[in-house]
């Protein structure tokens, strides 16, 4: 759960436009009730958008590039939740979402490694996405140990680590799940529409 309370310094310098526009999950953090899943399922969006857009590229460089996102959207996380924060004086408001988008690329990076049937029906990439979705808010609001020892850090990296760590927990439990729904779709796709 997202602190809402004062920080004990003073608001600092204003935070420039797109920091504001990225903590804010291009705005899904201002959505309600439940800004931080709102802010999940953006960043959810935002990564199949990302994985369907480097496909179909069709790189050699584009796995290495999937797999770098939620690193590099990690950092673009911290400098942006950093820049807010020292502007309004707030440890981590609700509507800082961008690090609810880091986490949960971090917690769907396991369905990068799974053989699926192809092309994926919908059902199928829905019930692969659902499971890293769920379990990243699990571990986001529930907070256990190391998750919530990180919220403790400075500035944006309190607002974001907790975040990542829930996400990688999430990813620990995701991945033999997905797997296993991927030998499913191989053993039957016509349970999945393929």
């Amino acid at each position: 759960m997202a602190y809402h309370g004062r920080m004990d310094a003073e608001p600092t310098r204003p935070a420039p436009r797109l920091a504001w526009w990225l903590a804010t999950g291009l705005g899904s953090g201002y959505l309600r009730p439940a800004p931080g899943t709102w802010g999940t399922l953006a960043g959810l969006l935002a990564w199949v958008a990302l994985v369907r857009g480097l496909g179909a590229l069709g790189a050699s460089w584009t796995p290495w590039a999937l797999l770098a996102a939620p690193l590099a959207l990690t950092l673009v996380a911290v400098w942006a939740a950093d820049a807010v924060v020292q502007e309004t004086g707030l440890k981590d408001p609700s509507w800082i979402v961008i690090d609810e988008w880091a986490g949960v690329w971090f917690a769907l990076t396991p369905l990068l490694f799974t053989v699926t049937v192809q092309p994926q029906p919908w059902l199928l990439w829905a019930a692969r996405l659902t499971a890293p979705f769920l379990l990243f808010r699990l571990f986001d609001i529930w907070k256990p140990g190391p998750v919530d020892t990180a919220q403790s850090l400075p500035g944006g990296w309190g607002v974001v680590l907790d975040d990542v760590l829930a996400g990688v927990l999430a990813a620990l439990i995701a991945w033999p799940l997905d797997q296993w729904l991927g030998a499913q779709s191989l053993a039957h796709p016509s349970h999945w529409g393929g």
